[in-house]
């Protein structure tokens, strides 16, 4: 609060808190007051010179308030008349009259009484007069905000713009305008504490000018509200009229309209004949339950997977082995014997129409690039590409669906991977496949054994579906990271390829084709910009890095991509070069030791070799002659360990 000033009159006076109201001054308005201290500091004010401070609380949800719950600028008003309407309440009219401020309260009980100082109106800023040009300017625009406002907010009188319009002051056209507007309490609280009348009328526009943005928003929303509002009764209104017609016809509430949908879909589909069959008698059963029956929703249901599986709907395969060539290249580096097996196909395809799909089991250490070789494969094949999970799945009917007994049946993973593909002979990725358990619930990895035998997968039949559907066309890969945890009934249906995990040279070749462009592309930055160097992607691979496959390679250049670009934009860079001495200050020191393999020469050393699925590495083993009876013995478990 702006502090007081020698010229400034202070008068004692009775303080009357207001719940959810600030009054202003040039404001006469009538109000009840039923609280005691209210009530006893209005008589106090009428027995005085009819003048009390009004003050408005912070929270008016508090009934017995202190003076730091009061705020300190209120209004000075005189009491003009006091009508008691019960016993506990009077109704009492009062006139704003200026600013107060309370300096200190001296009393609180049994009403509040403070020392208060009158702020009266300035003159506004020093160097700006009264009646200038810029304050009449000011006070237009407040008027055509103002009018504005009053037309948008519909709940003001249009009186009001005539109440206002011959006011010359600034203040008090300030005031006036205030004590109409719907505003928060600390909106208005905001304009009573500005004590300079232009700068509260300057305060007041930007207060209005936002309440016109919101109002405007209130009411599109709005008219949207009441556009889908009158939509909504317009149709409830056609559908009660068409109930009314269809039971006039015999007809039960638009079922009928609905399974004659149903046919024309179908009809619109080139349904084999065994389903069609079957579709037509759901259809017949449909028409002849009622609409509110939970068997309903079950037979809609099945209708909607029928129509919506892709029974004779393929897509055209590639037959151009070059370009086939060309993106396994682009994807992928090495892996040429995956690469030959695909092309193989692809070859054989070619010269003989019909070839049943292979069914190719990608077995590697995880990071090597496993899920990814299958979409390479189904971008060259120009086949839909699904990937399927099974890490965890013990359930019998996660592969071959849940029977349709009850009513949150659904079918089988292969059903539905075929419904997300749209075709029947897309890439279907069994992912994880050595991940499978079995339960009470049955063994999913025999159900696999239908799909995955090509002389059994023709006439594949999913429990929900009950009918068959022909998945020779399907192309299935699978991938797992051991052989040994794959059911060997399951293995030999597979053609295995084995990839081992890449070189040192290998994984140099592939960071630079392609791990480094996709993470600045990613990063959004360019070579230009941060250029890794030959030498440090080899001490990111060997100090950073112990792993078959690429993944942690991976994230180390992206994390090396990311400390260089805030080079880049807060360090006032240009380049970032990525050197073997750059590494280490970037990612710090070293995480593994990297010794070159002892040469032949150093005696006392042997060549071990430690391995395990997703990696190995050459040991250094001291070796030392000593003098024995030339037997073998081995204590504790050592032999079952090296087993």
């Amino acid at each position: 609060m702006a502090g007081t000033k020698k010229n400034e009159k202070r008068q004692i006076m009775p303080v009357l808190p207001l719940r959810g109201l600030t009054v202003f001054p040039y404001m006469e308005l009538h109000f009840d007051v039923g609280r005691e201290i209210s009530v006893k500091a209005l008589e106090a004010a009428m027995m005085g010179d009819q003048r009390a401070l009004l003050v408005t609380q912070r929270d008016a949800r508090d009934d017995d308030p202190d003076p730091n719950g009061l705020y300190q600028v209120g209004t000075i008003a005189r009491v003009k008349q006091l009508v008691r309407i019960s016993p506990d309440a009077i109704r009492v009219r009062i006139e704003g009259i200026m600013r107060g401020e309370a300096l200190v309260y001296l009393e609180q009980i049994p009403f509040f009484r403070a020392e208060v100082v009158e702020r009266g109106e300035t003159n506004g800023r020093p160097n700006l007069p009264k009646n200038g040009v810029q304050i009449e300017a000011l006070r237009r625009q407040v008027f055509a905000v103002f009018e504005e406002y009053v037309k948008l907010n519909g709940k003001i009188s249009p009186d009001s713009i005539m109440n206002v319009i011959a006011i010359e002051d600034p203040g008090q056209l300030t005031d006036v305008i205030a004590a109409n507007l719907f505003l928060k309490t600390e909106r208005k609280q905001e304009l009573l504490e500005i004590f300079q009348p232009v700068a509260r009328l300057e305060a007041l526009l930007r207060i209005l000018t936002r309440e016109i943005e919101v109002l405007t928003i209130e009411r599109e929303i709005g008219a949207k509200v009441r556009r889908q509002v009158d939509k909504s009764q317009r149709e409830y209104y056609l559908r009660e009229q068409l109930k009314v017609i269809s039971g006039e016809l015999g007809e039960r509430e638009g079922l009928v309209a609905e399974v004659e949908e149903y046919r024309e879909k179908l009809a619109a589909k080139n349904l084999p004949e065994e389903v069609a069959q079957k579709a037509e008698k759901e259809l017949d059963r449909l028409s002849k339950m009622m609409p509110g029956f939970a068997e309903t929703t079950v037979v809609r249901n099945y209708l909607d997977w029928l129509i919506d599986l892709p029974w004779t709907e393929k897509t055209e395969e590639s037959r151009d082995i070059s370009a086939a060539e060309r993106i396994l290249a682009e994807d992928h580096y090495g892996l040429e014997k995956v690469k030959e097996r695909i092309l193989e196909y692809l070859a054989v395809r070619m010269y003989k129409d019909s070839l049943k799909g292979p069914i190719l089991c990608l077995i590697g250490p995880p990071g090597v690039g496993k899920t990814s070789i299958a979409k390479s494969v189904a971008r060259a094949l120009n086949r839909k590409y699904v990937r399927m999970s099974l890490g965890g799945v013990r359930d019998e009917a996660e592969i071959r669906g849940h029977r349709r007994t009850y009513i949150g049946a659904i079918p089988g993973r292969i059903i539905a991977a075929l419904k997300q593909a749209g075709t029947k002979n897309p890439l279907i990725l069994l992912d994880e496949i050595d991940k499978m358990s079995s339960d009470f619930r049955g063994d999913p990895a025999s159900a696999m054994l239908e799909v995955l035998d090509s002389e059994q997968n023709f006439a594949f039949r999913d429990h929900y579906m009950e009918l068959p559907f022909d998945l020779s066309d399907v192309m299935f890969m699978t991938t797992a990271n051991s052989a040994d945890t794959i059911p060997r009934p399951l293995y030999d249906r597979m053609e295995i390829i084995q990839i081992s995990g890449y070189t040192e040279e290998e994984k140099v070749r592939i960071a630079l084709d392609f791990l480094i462009p996709k993470q600045l592309t990613e990063h959004g930055a360019t070579k230009r910009e941060i250029r890794f160097d030959e030498r440090g992607v080899r001490d990111l691979i060997n100090y950073y890095t112990r792993e078959s496959g690429v993944r942690t390679l991976e994230r180390e250049i992206a994390s090396l991509c990311r400390k260089s670009v805030r080079l880049l934009t807060g360090g006032g860079q240009t380049l970032v070069r990525i050197t073997p001495a750059a590494v280490p200050r970037m990612l710090g020191v070293h995480k593994f030791r990297y010794e070159k393999a002892a040469g032949a020469s150093e005696t006392g050393i042997a060549r071990g070799l430690a391995w395990t699925p997703v990696g190995g590495e050459t040991l250094s083993v001291e070796v030392n002659v000593m003098p024995g009876t030339g037997k073998l013995e081995l204590t504790g478990q050592l032999g079952n360990v090296m087993k």
